[in-house]
């Protein structure tokens, strides 16, 4: 019985590419749609949005956002077993192994890496990506805008999403000021934690390293800590490290963003075009 139904679900497979919290918002629509997903990530993911991110899954073991729930999986057979039981296999996997080895019928490049990070057309029936980076047509048979803005979660066909400005979107009428960046390289660890209300001003995490000691990470507005990275994690100087939300809804920090909503709605748009155009 588990084998047919592992045939039957091998022919609408979706791999995702990352599981960050824009990774989770399409995975999690995907799986709500009734596509069988599976997400490959880093050993050590460096997804700030951890409490709306299947990423988590990689220090947890399992994670579950808004009733869908992701584990992690060290073979093939829990895999297979996983998808059976509906729920998402995440795969530690930088090198894209298991792309190769289950060969989805659909492939979506959810890193946000703004390059090209080598996906092409040939990797599955259906490629697509997130942001810029890709030309839909070419590298890819559909890209996702996800800049903030009237065209965001729109589909091309043909043609790249808008080029990367490098600011991030307002929110609250802030963008550079709500993020927290690393202010030297070392191990950060958090001070606040998710979910906490901050103020300008106030010390948030610190990064410490042998050579350098202890440098505190403050927050320049005030607000809620929406997101920020794991304890322990290895940072770099100016490496993007946390999130504070002026709108200081703490339940944002626990629900899928609307900006992932809208992208992760693309996606399926997306899906659903190319599998009813063949």
């Amino acid at each position: 019985m588990i084998h047919s139904e592992v045939h039957i679900i091998r022919n609408t497979l979706v791999v995702v590419k990352g599981a960050g919290d824009l990774a989770t918002g399409v995975i999690h629509r995907l799986a709500r749609a009734g596509f069988p997903v599976i997400a490959t990530e880093l050993a050590q993911p460096t997804v700030v949005r951890r409490t709306v991110a299947f990423a988590e899954a990689v220090a947890l073991g399992a994670v579950t956002v808004e009733e869908v729930t992701a584990c992690l999986a060290a073979s093939l057979e829990a895999i297979q077993t996983m998808l059976v039981e509906r729920q998402v296999p995440v795969v530690v996997d930088p090198n894209g192994t298991t792309i190769t080895q289950l060969h989805p019928a659909v492939l979506v490049e959810a890193t946000l890496s703004k390059y090209n990070s080598g996906i092409t057309m040939e990797d599955a029936p259906i490629v697509i990506a997130l942001g810029p980076g890709y030309e839909a047509g070419k590298d890819v048979h559909a890209v996702i805008e996800t800049n903030r803005g009237h065209n965001l979660g729109r589909v091309y066909l043909h043609g790249s999403a808008e080029p990367n400005t490098g600011v991030p979107g307002a929110i609250g009428g802030y963008t550079t000021e709500r993020l927290l960046r690393a202010t030297g390289a070392g191990k950060l660890y958090g001070v606040r934690q998710i979910g906490d209300l901050v103020q300008a001003g106030e010390q948030v995490a610190v990064v410490t390293s042998l050579t350098n000691g202890e440098s505190p990470v403050t927050a320049s507005i005030t607000g809620i800590l929406r997101g920020l990275v794991r304890d322990g994690l290895d940072v770099t100087a100016g490496m993007k490290v946390g999130d504070i939300d002026p709108r200081a809804a703490r339940e944002h920090c626990f629900t899928i963003s609307d900006k992932s909503r809208a992208i992760a709605g693309g996606v399926l748009e997306a899906i659903l075009y190319f599998l009813n155009k063949g």
